[in-house]
């Protein structure tokens, strides 16, 4: 089994573009020939568990007037993409309480994912701490999968 590294996002990836001061940004790596494409088919491809903790959660805040559209791709995708080359995919969404982006980076032979969050306001940085330790879970999870998908 390969190992999962909490390492940061190499720092010639687009996503630190976005980022600031006291922004939340984690990083985890794991060693597979995937390109971020194809780990990002296979690492956001929730469980079942996952995908019932993203219904809760769109309960929850649609009255707070969040974004809860789950479409799979286009302007209405829960992770539309904002930028894609060879080497980097990153997706995500800007919304009231918070903008957040979703990187897959491949350098040598790892693929990295990192999740960057800028909090807009006092609700973005609420709900950024209920979430975190279901962020954990799931990220964990899906570098797991990419680790052990042979293409």
């Amino acid at each position: 089994m390969t190992k999962i590294l909490k390492t940061p996002l190499p720092k010639t990836s687009r996503l630190w573009e976005s980022v600031a001061p006291e922004d939340f940004i984690d990083g985890y790596a794991v060693q597979t020939p995937l390109s971020p494409a194809d780990a990002a088919k296979i690492g956001l491809s929730m469980p079942r568990w996952a995908n019932a903790l993203l219904s809760l959660r769109n309960t929850i805040v649609k009255p707070l007037g969040l974004k809860t559209d789950s479409a799979d791709t286009g302007d209405n995708a829960i992770f539309p993409t904002t930028y894609e080359d060879d080497h980097e995919l990153i997706i995500g969404t800007d919304d009231k309480h918070l903008n957040f982006r979703i990187c897959l980076y491949r350098e040598n032979q790892m693929v990295h994912m990192a999740t960057w969050v800028h909090r807009n306001n006092l609700l973005g940085r609420v709900y950024l701490a209920v979430v975190m330790p279901f962020h954990i879970l799931i990220v964990r999870d899906a570098m797991r999968r990419i680790a052990s998908h042979a293409p």
